[in-house]
């Protein structure tokens, strides 16, 4: 019996190949890890093609810390709804004034790094000059100068109010103010960011309305005609981005990456097909779930996406 779908083609690199090309014939090779990939990559352009359909980005704030941050600032026009964690914004904003993240390994000795001030984030080092203090640093004046127009924010408008101050181009927060694209933090108040949220608003001097912003994300998809998001990881803003949209069918169109695994019952590790039991993600929606690293995937993704677009 001839097995249903195409033939596994070689894969052949040649010289000046475009990402896209890559990705593509990865594709063809019908094999693994890259099959899901080639699918994604052509999922993501058909979703942000479609006029018609709302676009979420979520991802939480380990890929801020890398070179990669730069590179979903340059995506953030593409969408139109950005949900992610905490740390992205304390991460964003530290880097925007200057605070140095260096490259390190995976295999350092931990209690040494703790001697020297060093915290270490996978493979990256951060000094410990290069974060707590020095956010606070970066976020009291902006505060105070907040503080002054009125004492209650949502988050999404506080965020913006920073977006607005940032001067670094390769700044998340900047490009989505000077894109007008929404961020949400549902969990605004982890981390250094949230932390120096707290210390600020002792005495009454900041209050955050946190139902503002899910009234705000409520509203946008009601509002859509048809949905889609490319999700990196799991957590808070993966949940947030299919829960929202599951009162109003569900994803239309859907993209995971993932390297955890569905068998412990975890969120991270939920396949997307998971999510149509729930009705998040519609039965017929264009989804896949692709295992691996996303700092490797993403760029690839989106290399396919912006060459396949001009």
């Amino acid at each position: 019996m001839k097995p249903a779908g195409r033939s596994i083609r070689d894969v052949h690199l040649k010289k000046g190949m475009l990402a896209s090309e890559l990705v593509g014939i990865l594709g063809e090779s019908g094999a693994f890890g890259a099959k899901h990939l080639a699918v994604g990559a052509e999922i993501t352009l058909r979703m942000l093609e479609d006029e018609a359909s709302t676009n979420f980005f979520s991802f939480p704030s380990d890929l801020v810390a890398t070179g990669l941050r730069s590179v979903i600032a340059d995506s953030v026009k593409d969408f139109d709804v950005i949900v992610t964690t905490a740390g992205t914004i304390a991460h964003d904003l530290i880097r925007a004034h200057g605070g140095k993240y260096y490259g390190g390994s995976f295999e350092l000795d931990d209690e040494e790094l703790h001697k020297k001030g060093v915290y270490r984030l996978g493979n990256i080092l951060i000094p410990q000059e290069s974060y707590g203090e020095f956010l606070e640093n970066v976020m009291t004046p902006i505060l105070k100068e907040l503080a002054k127009e009125k004492i209650e924010w949502g988050p999404r408008e506080l965020i913006e109010e920073f977006g607005k101050r940032v001067k670094d181009k390769n700044s998340i927060l900047y490009q989505a103010y000077k894109h007008d694209v929404p961020i949400y933090v549902p969990g605004i108040t982890d981390g250094a960011f949230g932390t120096n949220l707290m210390i600020f608003g002792q005495g009454g001097k900041l209050k955050l309305d946190v139902l503002k912003d899910e009234k705000e994300l409520s509203d946008i998809v009601f509002d859509a005609k048809r949905s889609g998001a490319l999700m990196i990881g799991g957590g808070i803003s993966k949940h947030h981005t299919i829960w929202w949209n599951q009162f109003k069918g569900g994803l239309d169109y859907a993209v995971y990456i993932t390297t955890a695994t569905q068998y412990d019952g975890s969120l991270s590790g939920a396949r997307l097909k998971e999510a149509v039991s729930w009705g998040k993600i519609k039965a017929k929606a264009k989804y896949v779930t692709i295992d691996g690293d996303a700092s490797v995937l993403l760029p690839l993704i989106l290399a396919y996406v912006n060459e396949k677009r001009r």
